[in-house]
């Protein structure tokens, strides 16, 4: 057997133990802990459960049991910022699992893949081009499904481009959102402003973190700003991170808790790798699926 024979027989077996591990990896879901000083001096905690990119297909038991177990969590807000379903018979069950959750205070938001079923992409487009496109005639979603679905309670808010405020955990708080971002469905002129009256806390809510909406929530003085999209990067190298974010935010900034500075103005910014992936694309590596439990506690 020849040298170069050998070197490419042992790449192919670590690729294909790669490949292997990170479809086991997208299953390990967690949830992570993160402390954010947002809120005003002298009042009780706050804990936000973030969920996002979810990409549910109804045969996936291991992200349902995940999901129903999250509201012993007992969060004060939900937040959902988009990428919910990867098939119109997914909705029911995303319902479903969420239980609970759906009688706690939250919002919103959309993510291309509320509209649009999944595609497959070539990988090495992510990395090339920086972010992923629609084809020209992408299949639709029943997205007016899904949102009467995320709405039937009462409880949660649908923020794409609305304004919202909403009573949790003792406190008023203002949610703003954008519709999805990546694909420039967003508007924010239907939110732009400063904080209304009378509030303790400015929410804002995106999908997808383009600098272009952090920009604007942070000179509008939103102080805490939960995003998703990214999947953290989704494919990671050990000891380096992301090789993306599918969006404009620089690499080191692909998942967790950061801040956002513009002219003076401050925001903290919240980014979750989700716990999906889509269909074509089923792994993850070196960056396991979760949520996130955010305690909010004073300035």
């Amino acid at each position: 057997m020849t040298t170069p024979f050998r070197v490419a027989k042992g790449l192919a077996t670590v690729a294909a133990g790669c490949f292997a591990w990170g479809l086991v990896e997208a299953t390990r879901f967690r949830v992570r802990h993160v402390t954010v000083p947002v809120l005003p001096p002298g009042g009780s905690e706050l804990r936000i459960l973030h969920l996002s990119d979810i990409h549910l297909l109804p045969g996936q038991q291991l992200k349902l049991n995940f999901l129903r177990s999250l509201a012993e969590l007992e969060p004060d807000l939900v937040i959902n910022t988009g990428d919910n379903i990867a098939s119109d018979t997914a909705t029911w069950p995303l319902m479903s699992a969420l239980g609970r959750l759906q009688e706690v205070p939250g919002g919103f938001v959309f993510g291309s893949n509320d509209y649009h079923k999944p595609e497959f992409k070539n990988p090495l487009c992510y990395v090339i081009q920086g972010r992923s496109e629609l084809s020209g005639t992408p299949e639709r979603l029943a997205t007016e499904q899904l949102r009467a679905a995320l709405t039937r309670s009462g409880a949660w808010r649908d923020l794409n481009d609305r304004r919202a405020i909403v009573e949790a955990g003792g406190y008023r708080i203002e949610l703003r959102g954008t519709d999805d971002a990546h694909h420039d469905l967003d508007h924010y002129p239907a939110v732009v402003g400063p904080p209304s009256d009378g509030v303790d806390l400015s929410l804002g809510v995106t999908h997808a973190p383009y600098r272009r909406i952090l920009d604007a929530m942070t000179a509008d003085g939103v102080e805490l700003i939960l995003a998703g999209h990214t999947h953290g990067g989704q494919v990671c190298v050990p000891g380096h991170g992301a090789l993306t974010t599918n969006c404009d935010l620089p690499t080191d900034r692909v998942k967790g808790l950061s801040e956002h500075r513009l002219e003076g103005h401050h925001a903290w910014l919240h980014v979750s790798a989700g716990i999906g992936t889509s269909p074509f694309a089923p792994y993850r590596f070196a960056c396991p699926p979760e949520v996130t439990v955010l305690t909010l506690v004073a300035r």
